[in-house]
């Protein structure tokens, strides 16, 4: 899967296109697996106090139902975990392609998280200050 990144180097502005690739196959990978005999589980820590985070207000209006995405539409998704700094875009607003649509943030670098395509934003599925998983839904675009 092609991932599409923007790069400044000295004050030049670069689009790079990525895939990821095997360490010891040096093919392209085409889905997350674990090796063999291996499994990950998840295990509970105890918590000595409650944690509580402040609410966040958002004016951007988020998808209701964010685990189904009919068949025809594919959203842009998280290329990398991290948390989601700014949203960019309204839902109804017209994007054209490699325009920037949210600013995600990862090992404390700002990424900028492009369209990939042009069209109308239909939905966004996730809220300033929220973390994402690489494959997330984030956007939605027609």
């Amino acid at each position: 899967m092609l991932r599409k990144f923007k790069i400044a180097i000295d004050g030049k502005e670069y689009l790079v296109e990525m895939e990821e690739l095997d360490v010891q196959t040096n093919q392209p990978l085409n889905q997350p697996s674990t090796p063999q005999g291996v499994v990950n589980t998840p295990t509970q820590m105890p918590m000595n106090q409650a944690m509580s985070t402040p609410p966040v207000q958002s004016t951007t209006k988020v998808a209701q139902d964010q685990d189904t995405l009919p068949a025809s539409q594919e959203a842009l998704l998280a290329p990398m975990p991290g948390n989601i700094l700014k949203i960019l875009v309204e839902v109804g607003q017209k994007v054209e392609e490699n325009q920037p649509i949210l600013i995600l943030e990862a090992m404390k670098m700002e990424n900028e998280i492009v369209a990939d395509k042009s069209g109308i934003v239909q939905a966004i599925y996730v809220t300033q200050g929220a973390m994402v998983n690489p494959g997330d839904p984030l956007v939605l675009i027609n």
